[in-house]
């Protein structure tokens, strides 16, 4: 019967990293405590490690998805009221209303 794959969350793994870093356990120590792999937290540690600068850079990746996503909005909404305009002008063509062009 095979195990089921355990899902941790970000805070734990960031945790368990963090320890590692410390180094006042070993990694064979951590992962004993924590029930999970010791490359496990090997990997976990090298992430870390890698991604430390991000942290401290002067924009965040959170604004810049925070912008992109703004972003995705802004033009659906162009999209939609685009259509809205190309509908209106078809009804009014279609009931003899004269239109004097698009507001653009």
């Amino acid at each position: 019967m095979k195990k089921q794959k355990r899902k941790h969350t970000p805070e734990f793994k960031a945790r368990i990293a963090f320890e590692a870093i410390q180094g006042i356990k070993t990694q064979n120590e951590i992962a004993q405590e924590y029930e999970i792999h010791p490359i496990t937290v090997s990997k976990w540690k090298n992430e870390l490690l890698s991604r430390m600068p991000e942290i401290f850079a002067t924009e965040s990746p959170r604004k810049n998805a925070g912008k992109d996503r703004e972003k995705d909005n802004l033009q659906r909404k162009i999209g939609q009221l685009t259509m809205e305009v190309d509908f209106l002008e078809k009804k009014c063509e279609q009931l003899g209303i004269p239109v004097k062009g698009r507001l653009s």
